[in-house]
């Protein structure tokens, strides 16, 4: 079964687990896999017994107070449907003292005291005393943006002595600290969801001064990458402060995910069972969500390299998808022999020395490959007469480009802005090298052109009725020479611009800023086509597919959405992010879209459908930087805490860490064929990787994909083959030509 749909809970999902929560309530209890407290091991057969009917009866309780409410509410049908599926008879509902026979159980049956009626009192009652009882790992509705703040705080108001909160963490943790070292890293990871949760009921429930000290306590002990949220929450200190925070609501509708193996599980239940901690195991039960896996308990290297986002790690079962990760065919186009083959000495040589280079592209073999979507998986625009011509251009090109490795690096040229007191905030370069834009914080979009070749816009409607149409530089013709200029500016936003992108056929350019829009702008005329209203907050980025016609972009609001340049709303819109999506990029066979997030997490998307088909989880900071490998099998990330990560999409594993910069990671592009890995950074450098050697001979066998075990080697000095520091210019934006050049650009910063 697949996991969180597109944020949204699978139909299919919510009804099983529905079920599987009914058949514990009602059911056997002792198949409830110590979801609900047994008694301890000394007490009595008898004082068992006791506490089962009392179950029962509290069952029972609940479910009179439900039907009571619905007949109150005037619902008949409902109350009857409900009885029948109870096995209540129909003088169940029989005010005070009327007997009822139970669900099927003598002994549980008897007088239920409706305390005068009041059946609103009775369901607040057994509502607050079923909350304990509740299965732990029920899913949330990510998507669910701003849900009811009461509804969302409510789950805070059941509280225990708040004395005793300190009590009960240093409990556990000196158990904790007294197990076997191969538990103990597994059992610290619920530390932070627990010391978070035991604060904020303290704070809810305004146990102001309790809840200062227990944070003064506890929160040193927490590990170092949660420090930015630990300063958030050390800000809520009363009950107003909660309503309305974005990161309590965080915390609270989304379950903390925990990878652990069954016996370090087994361990955390008994001791809790023992003690009788009920406050910690009913914060276990209704806020983390435990994924048991059979097999060794996990390192701390290990836990330490997933570990890190906002709501823990990924469930193992958001990455069993299929993802079709392979490139698509590409279309059949002669490639004609220039002037220059034609005329060289050993004709027959030329073309045959071309074939290998042109499959070692990668994409442009023959077959088509077994991992690769079919070609009309989703509808992609057909190949324009240009786009063709384009096509034979890129080709030729290939056939020239150098092949990079540890040997071989390539040169760097770096366009550095200067004077750029507008505040530079995203660059980009056409596919062909030949334009940059730039976007700026005083809200324009500056266009430069790289090459002698001036821009220029198209004549006005008048001149071009007097062009001859049939002409063969009618293209040419249609160009007013009276506006060439290096440079444009377009202006149209009304806040800074955070991020740009050219189309692939250079006609059009994406630009999204702060006020919330995503505008597209003509590179004939240098003018805004159409601005794309679909966020209401600012746009951190957006990014056009490889094929062109489709865009991505994601913001503030935590949602991306995918558009077409001729729809004017958003065709898919992909939630489940827990705070802003800050960078998105299309695969490179555009059937799927990444993004990255503040919340610490890459997301990779399903364009047909919209599912989110992979969680990856290891980053301590927001991520900036994503880039796929040319064969579309591999995904690098780059983020805050100034580490590169390598994900394998197929297996849905984290397979490589490059460390290294000391700054948040802008930037990060594979080189053509895919042997170089650059990233550029805020510490003013460019590195390159050995990326070939990163993924060769990687251990991805069915235990390694089924448990998340990964056994990352600290090879970074290995595969780094060059550091290039420039002199004080911020690394923003990086991108090589189809010759291999490593353009790279920045803001000089005086």
């Amino acid at each position: 079964m697949a996991a969180v749909q597109g944020g949204l809970v699978d139909a299919d999902e919510d009804k099983d687990i529905k079920t599987e929560a009914s058949n514990d309530s009602w059911g056997n209890n002792n198949a409830n896999d110590g979801r609900l407290l047994s008694p301890s091991p000394g007490s009595s057969a008898s004082a068992g017994s006791n506490k089962s009917a009392a179950g029962a009866s509290e069952e029972q309780q609940t479910l009179l107070a439900v039907l009571q409410f619905l007949r109150k509410n005037k619902l008949t049908e409902s109350v009857e449907i409900l009885r029948r599926e109870a096995g209540l008879p129909e003088d169940s509902l029989e005010p005070k003292g009327a007997e009822s026979s139970g669900a099927g159980s003598g002994g549980a049956s008897g007088g239920v005291d409706l305390e005068g009626g009041d059946a609103s009192s009775l369901l607040s009652r057994v509502t607050a005393s079923s909350t304990a009882g509740a299965q732990a790992p029920t899913k949330v509705a990510a998507g669910e943006d701003q849900p009811d703040v009461n509804v969302v705080l409510s789950a805070y108001s059941q509280q225990g002595d708040p004395a005793l909160y300190e009590v009960y963490y240093s409990g556990l943790k000196r158990f904790i600290e007294s197990v076997l070292d191969c538990h103990r890293a597994e059992l610290s990871q619920v530390f932070y969801p627990l010391f978070v949760h035991m604060y904020l009921e303290l704070v809810y429930n305004n146990h102001e001064s309790e809840a200062k000290a227990f944070f003064e306590k506890f929160s040193g002990d927490q590990e170092c990458y949660y420090e930015d949220d630990l300063r958030v929450l050390s800000s809520l200190t009363k009950k107003e402060h909660m309503r309305g925070n974005e990161t309590l609501l965080d915390f609270r509708t989304s379950k903390f995910v925990l990878r652990i193996s069954r016996d370090s599980y087994q361990l955390l239940k008994r001791h809790l069972q023992e003690r009788q901690n009920n406050q910690i195991w009913n914060i276990i039960q209704e806020h983390l969500y435990i994924d048991i896996f059979d097999g060794m308990p996990r390192s701390k290297s290990q836990i330490d390299a997933m570990s890190g986002s906002l709501a823990g790690e990924a469930k193992r079962e958001a990455n069993k998808a299929k993802v079709y990760y392979g490139l698509l065919k590409e279309p059949e186009i002669e490639l004609p022999l220039d002037d220059e083959d034609e005329e060289a000495e050993n004709e027959e040589g030329k073309p045959k020395k071309k074939k290998p280079k042109k499959d070692s592209l990668g994409s442009k073999s023959k077959k088509q490959d077994p991992n690769a979507p079919s070609q009309n998986r989703i509808p992609l625009p057909e190949l324009k007469d240009s786009d063709k011509l384009d096509k034979i251009m890129y080709m030729k090109e290939a056939t020239k480009r150098i092949r990079l490795g540890p040997d071989n690096l390539p040169s760097i040229c770096f366009y550095s802005f200067l004077n750029a007191y507008q505040g530079l905030t995203a660059v980009d370069f056409t596919d062909d090298s030949s334009l940059i834009a730039g976007g700026f914080a005083d809200s324009t979009v500056r266009v430069w052109s790289v090459t002698p070749k001036k821009l220029r816009k198209v004549k006005s409607a008048a001149d071009l009725n007097l062009i001859d149409k049939e002409s063969d530089d009618v293209l040419e013709r249609i160009m007013d020479e009276k506006t060439a200029s290096e440079s444009k500016i377009l202006c149209g936003h009304s806040g800074p611009v955070y991020g740009i992108s050219f189309s692939p056929d250079r006609n059009y350019l994406l630009s999204s800023s702060e006020d919330g829009t995503v505008r597209l702008w003509s590179l004939q005329t240098f003018t805004c086509l159409v601005g794309y209203k679909g966020h209401n907050y600012p746009v951190w980025d957006t990014q056009f597919s490889p094929h062109g016609y489709y865009f991505v972009s994601g913001g503030h609001d935590r949602v991306a959405r995918l558009w077409a340049t001729d729809h004017y709303q958003p065709l898919r819109m992909f939630s489940g992010h827990l705070a802003d999506v800050t960078c998105t990029r299309f695969h490179p066979n555009s059937n799927y879209v990444a993004t990255g997030s503040s919340d610490r997490t890459i997301r990779l998307w399903d364009v047909l459908n919209g599912n989110c088909v992979r969680i990856f989880t290891g980053h301590k900071g927001p991520i900036h930087a994503l880039a796929f490998s040319p064969n579309g099998k591999f995904l690098a990330s780059g983020a805050t805490d100034g580490r590169v990560l390598l994900w394998d999409i197929g297996h849905g594993l984290m397979v490589g860490e490059l460390k290294g910069h000391t700054d948040t990671i802008y930037s990060l592009r594979f080189s053509r064929d895919g042997e170089i890995l650059a990233s550029g950074s805020m510490d003013n450098t460019v590195r390159l990787w050995d990326a070939t050697k990163a993924f060769d001979d990687l251990e991805t066998d069915d235990f390694t994909a089924a448990t998340g075990h990964i056994h990352l080697q600290d090879n970074s000095q290995e595969l780094l083959l060059g550091t290039y520091m420039t002199k004080s210019t911020p690394v923003i934006h990086l991108h090589f030509t189809r010759r291999n050049l490593l353009l790279a650009a920045g803001a000089y910063n005086p």
